[in-house]
């Protein structure tokens, strides 16, 4: 039996073919490959080193970097991994900030984390400061409902954001274990009750993953959803909202998935009979009332790899991964959602010749861009996360 060649991986809207020679068509385009020596250089400085490093590759890197992964998964799912080899000393995360720190925290105090280009953040996590949210939450002492409030972090957010988390009673969640951990924080406070209760909480620092679980999955009203502005003062609310919401939601988001639009979804449907939505739960609430399904990226990998050939996707997540779904699943057509958004700027600035830096500095016996938190941070993150592990269900998974 012969396999078909692939189907063509297309942005929608750009009219054009992602497996052209061209490359990457539209706005934004990846870095040209690597030097191909660098591939060697690589392989040989990993071999050099052996078990005593262990690479972690996030889903949204680039090829070039997944090839000399040991793993790939999801922030908190590789975080977990790194923990799990203790007899690694090096641990080096292809990934964001964020990431790394969660390793750190994770891994044992013999273990060092690497994350090979230290500009590599998230623009997301950027959004929420620690100074900020301290500001908030004397904001929210004032309006007289911090002790109705926990505050719920999202895996992506920085260590001192995870550590104010733990310091007041709340816990972590994933885009896959959000629903578990809102349901718990609602009823810690006020009248103990999930719904129409009056427990509040504050969600950092993504608005559209904190409303899309309150309203979609939990079953809550959008009118008991409301944004604090930073940038504002009291956040841009009244004592009055603050006293009648349920849902405190930071104004922060994603630069990639809060680009995906209405028009998008809708172009997709005229565009491609029969065709499957499926989106990252941190697009926009309207996008994801337009999706067939919504998920986070290890739920869109396994509901794509299910599904039957034959079978039309638009993908609302990171260009990357829909690429690579695109190549590993040929039997399928597989298209990027949104033609105004490539991929993510940050974590694709782990590239092969960071890495190799990277891997050739630890052969020669030096360490470069070692993440370390802050014992104190580390370990009110710790007890947040801890308590995140303790939720009922399966509270591991991104």
């Amino acid at each position: 039996m012969t396999r078909s060649a692939p189907l063509p991986l297309l942005v929608l809207g750009s009219g054009r073919d992602l497996h052209s020679e061209r490359g990457v068509e539209c706005p934004g385009e990846l870095p040209a490959l690597s030097d191909p020596d660098l591939v060697a250089r690589a392989r040989a400085a990993k071999a050099a080193l052996g078990d005593a490093v262990f690479i972690l590759g996030h889903h949204y890197q680039r090829d070039e970097v997944i090839e000399f992964a040991d793993t790939t998964g999801d922030s908190f799912k590789l975080a977990r991994e790194a923990a799990a080899r203790p007899q690694a000393p090096y641990i080096v995360f292809c990934g964001v900030h964020f990431m790394a720190e969660s390793a750190d925290i994770l891994t044992g105090p013999e273990q060092i984390v690497i994350l090979p280009d230290l500009a590599a953040g998230c623009s997301m996590a950027d959004m929420a400061a620690i100074s900020q949210v301290e500001d908030a939450w004397a904001d929210l002492q004032d309006a007289g409902v911090a002790e109705m409030t926990v505050p719920v972090t999202y895996m992506n957010s920085s260590a001192a954001i995870k550590g104010f988390t733990g310091r007041h009673g709340g816990t972590i969640c994933t885009s896959s274990n959000a629903k578990t951990a809102l349901s718990w924080a609602l009823a810690q406070r006020g009248d103990g009750q999930v719904l129409g209760g009056t427990g509040k909480v504050l969600f950092l620092p993504d608005q559209h993953l904190g409303r899309n679980t309150y309203v979609r999955d939990l079953g809550g009203a959008l009118e008991d959803c409301v944004v604090f502005d930073p940038h504002r003062p009291m956040g841009g609310l009244s004592v009055e909202e603050l006293r009648a919401a349920r849902m405190i939601l930071w104004r922060g988001h994603c630069s990639v998935h809060g680009r995906f639009t209405v028009d998008a979804v809708e172009a997709a449907r005229r565009a491609i009979p029969e065709v499957n939505v499926i989106v990252h739960p941190e697009c926009r609430y309207e996008v994801v009332e337009l999706a067939d399904y919504v998920g986070s990226t290890e739920k869109i990998i396994k509901t794509i790899a299910a599904a039957p050939d034959g079978t039309s996707w638009v993908v609302g997540t990171e260009l990357n991964l829909v690429r690579r779904l695109a190549a590993q699943f040929p039997g399928k057509r597989i298209a990027f959602l949104e033609k105004n958004v490539c991929y993510c700027s940050t974590m694709n600035r782990i590239d092969l010749p960071h890495l190799v830096w990277a891997l050739e500095s630890l052969v020669e016996g030096r360490v470069v861009n070692q993440i370390r938190v802050d014992p104190d941070v580390a370990a009110h993150a710790r007890v947040a996360l801890d308590r995140m592990l303790a939720l009922p269900g399966e509270t591991h998974k991104d």
